[in-house]
């Protein structure tokens, strides 16, 4: 197996809210989460919105400190990181953000936004504008409108920006935080297209998150999908997609929609009862549980382990192998004599 380029631990992720004192509480974004990122590759961090995966993102170059757990980004301990190491650090792993317009300072110019990272970590000096044009260049876009402004540019076009701003300091590690969630449809494929050439022309590694599970399956060569807070199945993209044993995942995998109407129109729709449960009170035992079909005394008191189902593929659920509801017949057609 390839040697991890990120490896975590126990991570736990929390943050406060309301006032402070006796009326503040304290939520756990991100609960006792292990994840493995063999080198070169791309795991997929998919789930619901407020499930923790931007959390967990901003943990992994610690934008927010963890409260518990270790992050390994090859042989160097992040969590234990201090000011200086800190700074070494994210020069191997940088992040890009989901709005490509707020994460670009809107006074500067490109050419300025692409410079400020060589400037701050010593890099190319002397050849900062050779630098630049070579960035552009190898996002796809025209090296003479690095003196353009973010607005003078497309949304698909700022976040090649962002993306070679993120490749200016040369990282190993990329977090993709929804990078085309912002995107027109049809300009979305040209990201996914750039970011599959740039993994293979500078062998980098990529943790991507997303919510969009087409998206995912294109481009991942591992998925890990997150419940509030927790990792409830992952494994390689094929096995999880084909043959998903949790429910949860089984429920999202029903959402995603196929080209072909037939086959669309006679697919089973797993529909969840209930909305997301707050993760100020989440439920005991399994935190799905609130929601599944398959729900038990025992997933109420027991926390579910990931064990290996077969074909690598980790499932966190008591009772894994119960089929999917079944679903109520479809009304016959009526037609108009």
């Amino acid at each position: 197996m390839t040697a991890p380029a990120l490896t975590v631990e126990g991570l736990v992720a929390e943050y406060t809210t309301g006032r402070r004192g006796r009326h503040a509480r304290t939520v756990q974004a991100v609960s006792g989460v292990d994840l493995i990122i063999p080198r070169g590759t791309t795991l997929g961090l998919v789930g619901e919105t407020g499930c923790g995966k931007s959390t967990l993102g901003r943990c992994l170059v610690r934008l927010t400190d963890p409260a518990a757990g270790r992050i390994m980004l090859f042989d160097t301990d992040v969590t234990a990181a201090g000011r200086r190491e800190l700074a070494a650090v994210r020069r191997r792993i940088q992040f890009v953000f989901q709005d490509p317009y707020a994460s670009l300072n809107p006074k500067l110019t490109v050419h300025a936004a692409l410079a400020e990272p060589l400037r701050i970590h010593g890099l190319h000096r002397g050849r900062e504008n050779e630098r630049v044009r070579e960035l552009l260049e190898l996002v796809g876009l025209d090296p003479g409108h690095a003196r353009r402004h973010p607005h003078q540019f497309s949304g698909g076009q700022r976040q090649r920006i962002g993306i070679a701003r993120a490749l200016a300091v040369e990282p190993e590690v990329l977090i993709l935080d929804e990078p085309v969630s912002a995107l027109d449809v049809s300009v979305q494929a040209g990201v996914i297209n750039l970011l599959e050439d740039l993994q293979q022309e500078l062998s980098l590694t990529y943790l991507f998150v997303a919510h969009d599970l087409s998206v995912v399956r294109q481009i991942s060569d591992r998925v890990a999908v997150m419940y509030l807070g927790r990792i409830v199945e992952q494994g390689p993209v094929d096995a999880l997609f084909t043959r998903p044993r949790h429910p949860y995942t089984q429920a999202l995998l029903s959402a995603v929609p196929i080209p072909d109407p037939r086959l669309q129109r006679a697919r089973r729709r797993i529909v969840l009862d209930g909305d997301l449960p707050s993760p100020l009170a989440p439920p005991s035992g399994c935190r799905f549980r609130t929601r599944c079909w398959k729900a038990r005394d025992v997933c109420a008191e027991t926390v579910p382990a990931l064990v290996d189902q077969g074909d690598a593929l980790l499932t966190a659920c008591h009772f894994p192998d119960d089929p999917p509801p079944a679903t109520p017949d479809r009304p016959k057609e009526v037609t108009t004599p």
